[in-house]
């Protein structure tokens, strides 16, 4: 009964407000933080640090210790020691050996495929179009043909220079020289291999045409030299 009395006058909650202490909330400790004040004058300019190339200050060196650009420049060279020693190894390019004459050679037969791939696609494309069709026709048309014929003549333009430079590449190596014998040689199996699930025909047809290009190609680079 006491309790309801105290609840209905509020007697109870005086006594607890009275026993509180003085701050009721929050009593942990607090620490105050109060910034700096900032002064602009003291603030290192960025000519401190930024100098003009060229004047007395300027120490390239002081932008990063690990990038060395207080050395003396390098240049990418290729020392005549590492070249190839082998008599006719040498062509446009300074050679190492097999691995740069596969690495340039199938990039640079690739490139060329390509280019004629898409040469022979253009005019295709442009043939087959007829005259009257509409200039969006028209161009979706020669796009198609370029994309048809020039990935098909550069891949399989490299796929050949691959397998000729690793055959000629090992007939060299035995054989102790690179001359224009080898170079038609590794043409003539390179086109063979290319061709040898089409029959005897297409083989024969392939290995005198990749055989005479690489000819040509050894004859020219090396009246070029």
């Amino acid at each position: 009964m006491a309790s309801f009395w105290n609840a209905l006058t509020g007697k109870s909650r005086k006594n607890t407000e009275d026993n509180a202490p003085a701050d009721s909330g929050d009593i942990a400790p607090t620490t105050t933080f109060a910034a700096p004040a900032f002064d602009p004058s003291t603030a290192a300019d960025v000519s401190a640090f930024l100098k003009p190339v060229g004047t007395a200050g300027f120490d390239p060196s002081a932008l990063h210790p690990l990038a060395g650009l207080g050395s003396d420049l390098t240049y990418l060279d290729v020392d005549d020691a590492a070249l190839s020693a082998i008599p006719g190894g040498q062509s446009l390019l300074p050679s190492r050996g097999w691995s740069d004459d596969l690495c340039y050679g199938t990039g640079a037969t690739y490139l060329v495929g390509l280019s004629l791939g898409g040469a022979w696609g253009f005019v295709e494309g442009l043939r087959k179009v007829a005259p009257e069709a509409p200039p969006r026709l028209k161009l979706n048309g020669v796009l198609n043909a370029v994309t048809r014929r020039g990935p098909f003549m550069g891949n399989s333009a490299g796929v050949v220079a691959m397998v000729y430079n690793g055959i000629n590449s090992t007939i060299g190596y035995y054989r102790g020289k690179h001359d224009t014998a080898n170079s038609v040689l590794s043409g003539a199996i390179a086109g063979a291999i290319f061709k040898s699930t089409r029959g005897v025909k297409p083989m024969a047809i392939s290995a005198g045409i990749v055989g005479s290009l690489a000819g040509a190609w050894s004859v020219g680079s090396k009246a070029l030299i």
